[in-house]
């Protein structure tokens, strides 16, 4: 037993009586009308076994069949079928002794759908009803006892006990009220003559005619009778037919004829005269149907819709002049026509759709209704567009949408489906309704570098912080997952992190240079780029960069031998019988640059003898232009620039000393020889400079010619013990090769000389070239040794010395 609350206050306490029972998994309740909204009818999840708290989750809702008006409800929260408008049982059913209306319950994930009927139980709310106020009787005064006179019965819409039980006649002394029922089964009155009339005595008269319902409480309606005594007519009209049939299709226009009804009297003159109005329209407005009173014809006068009513019943009534009257009912069939296209209604859609959901998916829930009949209301239903989608009939009317193949935002990011539904009536009819569905993002994309590898190039000495190279990557993908996200991978260049050599923007890819790059130490290297998205889980791909470093003359010449400046002083000797080509000595020079910034060029700037000596050009050879003559000075002296081939170039000289002797007795003494300076100054100051030395020179020579004649000649000797004069030394991972400057390892000299006479001679090693000199020597002693011989030779040059300059 279920309980509503405040259902007719006036009435006291009503109880509501709900039968259910399951029959192929569907309900059924018994509920009274007129009940007020939020009314429990029962518990749906209970009876069904359903979880209350899934029923928002799979969006549990109630429809009626046919119908788009929301009748009853389902409270989420506790699962109740509750009344969500008024239910009148005399609207849906009319007459009908039973009124069952007929609910869907649709369910989602999964999809479920549970029929509910719901018996709606009549309440005593409508009071009967005449058809008019006041009824008109002429009747004759020759009327006989027992005369009846029929009387229209009063209608309820109630059913049942709660319909008309009885009537009650105001007590008079002539009339009483039978109550009959015609072969159609409708219950009719008839007023009987229970005591003549006499017209003299009373020509008419009111009687007041109750009708009473058994409802509880009780209801009633009234009517007037008014009799007027008249003299005799004793035929009433007779129809020629009981009950009349007609059909009617739908949507007729106005003024279409429907039947004739014919009734004849058989008086004459005015009581013979038949007119026909129409006494009941059974519930239907009286708009739909007119009816012409002298024909009988019954015409069209309102819009006839079959899926509001399929069928009406009218009553018609016959009259005669004074008042005798019979009755016939009309029953009117209405056709179909196909005349209502399908109802395309979208239940329930998941919006927007991962791109990852798999082919089959449910992303909505379609229901069709077409309110036609038989075959007006089959309807087939498809999907228009070329889209990985299709319906899939579900259950009854309703249809899934599901996907048919794998969906790629990337490719298609919202879909436009167009569902079309047509029915089969002639002509058909259809209609469409356009879904949109938004794909939703996955982050399946990983970032993609436009390029599969990526080269910088850089001069060295760049300054740091210089842009080296822009690296992009592209993510399809949307918002976070598509933003993407630059850094390093880590390394090592040279075992030092990569990260102190390079870095990159995050944002937009552009690779700097952190540290300034030196050609001589490396030449190239790698580093990884990773290019990250910011999705869940992030994706990433990597590319690789080749950073090139070229060269850049920034390194000058270096001199290896003669020996650099304070280090040894170096003194060639060259055979007085030396013929032209000879090879005198070599300069040996490298460059840490590479390329054309390390081709090496030599050239003499500065000679005692300019046309003695040359130097190869590319090999630094120094050999004699000429035989060497008596006349050519005994000592040499060559500057030598060395020059790289770099924009803009860079050079170094060094010095070189020649002495032409065959053997060491005919060498000078050796304070005498006195080198010019390995840098040439302006004219001016060299010639100030001559004559201040001439000036000091002629007084010092004064000074000593006078010492001289007072001290005691004493033996000199050149050297004071042997001096080993060793090879140049040449660093390891220097190889000559023809044309670059360097010295071949088949030049290299050993000096050995003896003590105690100016006469000693030198031990050669000679050389491997057939041009190396033969004979002639290289003197070699340290500085100190020589600053104590060559006491007024401070101001020049040392020997072998190199300097360094760009050119």
């Amino acid at each position: 037993m279920f309980h509503t609350q405040g259902v007719f206050p006036c009435f006291g306490l009503v109880f509501v009586f709900v039968g259910l029972h399951s029959a192929h998994g569907d309900l059924s309740y018994s509920v009274q009308e007129e009940l007020k909204r939020g009314s429990v009818i029962g518990n749906i999840a209970k009876d069904l076994g359903l979880e209350v708290g899934r029923l928002s989750a799979r969006k549990a809702r109630v429809d009626m069949e046919g119908n788009d008006k929301q009748y009853c409800g389902i409270n989420l929260r506790s699962g109740d079928l509750i009344v969500a408008d008024r239910i009148d049982r005399e609207e849906h059913c009319g007459e009908k002794p039973s009124c069952v209306l007929r609910f869907e319950l649709l369910l989602e994930n999964p999809l479920e759908l549970h029929r509910l009927s719901l018996q709606v139980q009549d309440v005593n709310d409508n009071a009967p009803v005449f058809p008019k106020d006041i009824i008109k009787l002429e009747i004759r005064e020759s009327a006989d006892k027992g005369a009846r006179y029929r009387i229209n019965a009063a209608q309820d819409a109630d059913i049942g006990k709660n319909s008309v039980q009885s009537y009650i006649l105001q007590q008079n002394a002539n009339f009483v009220f039978n109550i009959q029922t015609t072969n159609a089964g409708r219950k009719f009155g008839e007023l009987v003559l229970d005591k003549e009339l006499d017209r003299e005595e009373q020509q008419e008269m009111k009687l007041l005619l109750t009708a009473v319902d058994g409802g509880s409480p009780q209801r009633s309606g009234t009517v007037v009778i008014h009799v007027i005594v008249l003299d005799a007519n004793d035929n009433a009209p007779v129809f020629t037919q009981a009950i009349y049939a007609a059909t009617l299709k739908e949507n007729s226009p106005l003024k279409t004829p429907i039947i004739t009804v014919s009734a004849t009297d058989a008086d004459e003159g005015v009581n013979g005269e038949v007119t026909y109005e129409f006494i009941r329209l059974s519930d239907t407005p009286g708009n739909l149907f007119s009816l012409d009173q002298k024909t009988g014809e019954i015409i069209v006068s309102g819009d006839i819709d079959y899926e509001e009513r399929s069928k009406y019943e009218v009553f018609v009534e016959a009259k005669d002049g004074y008042g005798l009257s019979t009755e016939a009912k009309v029953v009117i069939d209405v056709t179909d026509v196909n005349d209502n296209a399908p109802v395309i209604q979208l239940k329930s859609v998941s919006n927007p759709i991962p791109e990852n959901a798999p082919p089959g998916t449910e992303v909505g829930i379609i229901n069709v209704q077409d309110r036609d009949s038989e075959n007006n209301r089959q309807v087939r239903c498809s999907i228009q567009q070329n889209v990985p989608f299709k319906l899939v009939a579900s259950i009854k009317n309703y249809y899934s949408l599901v996907t048919t193949g794998h969906l790629d935002r990337e490719v298609v990011s919202d879909y436009n489906i167009t569902i079309r539904a047509t029915d089969e009536g002639s002509p058909p009819l259809s209609s469409s309704k356009t879904v949109h569905l938004s794909v939703a993002d996955i982050n399946d994309n990983p970032p993609e570098f436009e390029e599969q590898s990526y080269s910088a190039y850089v001069s060295e000495n760049n300054k740091p912080g210089s842009a080296l190279c822009s690296v992009s990557a592209r993510d399809p993908d949307w918002r976070q997952n598509g933003t993407v996200i630059y850094s390093l991978l880590g390394g090592e260049v040279n075992g030092a992190p990569v990260s102190s050599y390079v870095s990159v923007n995050g944002d937009t890819g552009l690779i700097h240079a952190v540290r300034s790059f030196d050609y001589e130490q490396f030449r190239s290297f790698k580093v990884q780029v990773m290019a990250r998205d910011n999705g869940s889980p992030p994706l990433s791909s990597n590319v690789s960069v080749s950073v090139f470093i070229s060269d850049v003359n920034d390194n000058s010449p270096q001199i290896l031998y003669p020996a650099p400046e304070g280090n040894s002083f170096m003194t060639e000797l060259v055979p007085k019988g030396a013929h032209g080509g000879s090879l005198v000595s070599k300069v040996i020079a490298v460059d840490a640059d590479s390329g054309q910034n390390a081709w090496l060029s030599y050239q003499i700037v500065k000679s005692t003898d300019p046309g003695l000596f040359t130097i190869g050009v590319h090999s630094g050879e120094i050999r004699t232009q000429r035989d060497i003559s008596e006349s050519d000075s005994m000592k040499q002296n060559l500057v030598v620039s060395v020059k790289d081939n770099g924009q803009p170039s860079l050079s170094a000289t060094c010095s070189m000393y020649l002495l032409i002797s065959d053997n060491l007795a005919e060498v000078p003494e050796l304070k005498d020889i006195s080198y010019e300076e390995k840098n040439s100054k302006l004219t001016s100051y060299l010639i100030i400079a001559l004559v201040s030395v001439s000036t000091f020179f002629l007084t010092f020579i004064i000074i000593i010619l006078g010492v001289r004649f007072c001290r005691r000649r004493k033996p000199r000797l050149l050297f004071d013990g042997a001096v080993a004069i060793p090879s140049a030394y040449l660093p390891p991972n220097y190889a000559d090769v023809d044309g670059t400057g360097t010295l071949r390892s088949a030049y290299n000299y050993d000096a050995y000389l003896t003590t105690g006479s100016r006469t000693s001679d030198f031990k050669f090693v000679s050389s491997y070239n057939d041009n190396t000199l033969p004979a002639d020597q290289t003197l070699r002693k340290s500085p100190s040794d020589f600053a104590d011989v060559f006491g007024d030779s401070d101001n020049s040059p040392e020997v072998g010395s190199c300097l360094n300059r760009p050119s």
